[in-house]
């Protein structure tokens, strides 16, 4: 049986189909929200890969964690911002489709 859970390119493929369905969420998507949690999906995904790549290749194991740990602050941080963002549009605007939020063009 093959032991696809101990295998490199198998958590890559995940990263990688992650950060696909992430880039393409965010093209896609019209609402603000969900370019948020696409965009999630972008940071997870960059996460695994740091994880895979600290579990098979690193002499350090505690280096992979450490970035992870960055990534999941950096991604809270952007989520509050976002949040707020989101909130602060919805009340001028009364909507968080971007395709409505024509007059923000500088």
């Amino acid at each position: 049986m093959l032991n696809l859970y101990n295998c490199l390119n198998t958590y890559l493929v995940i990263g990688a189909m992650l950060f696909g369905f992430g880039i393409y969420g965010f093209v896609a998507r019209r609402t603000i929200i969900g370019m948020l949690i696409s965009s999630e999906m972008i940071l997870a995904a960059a996460s695994m890969n740091f994880m895979a790549f600290n579990r098979f290749l690193a002499p350090n194991p505690s280096i992979g964690k450490i970035f992870t740990l960055f990534i999941m602050a950096i991604a809270a941080a952007e989520a509050a911002i976002a949040i707020a963002i989101v909130i602060a549009v919805y009340r001028n605007y009364k909507s968080i489709d971007t395709e409505d939020l024509v007059d923000l063009h500088g």
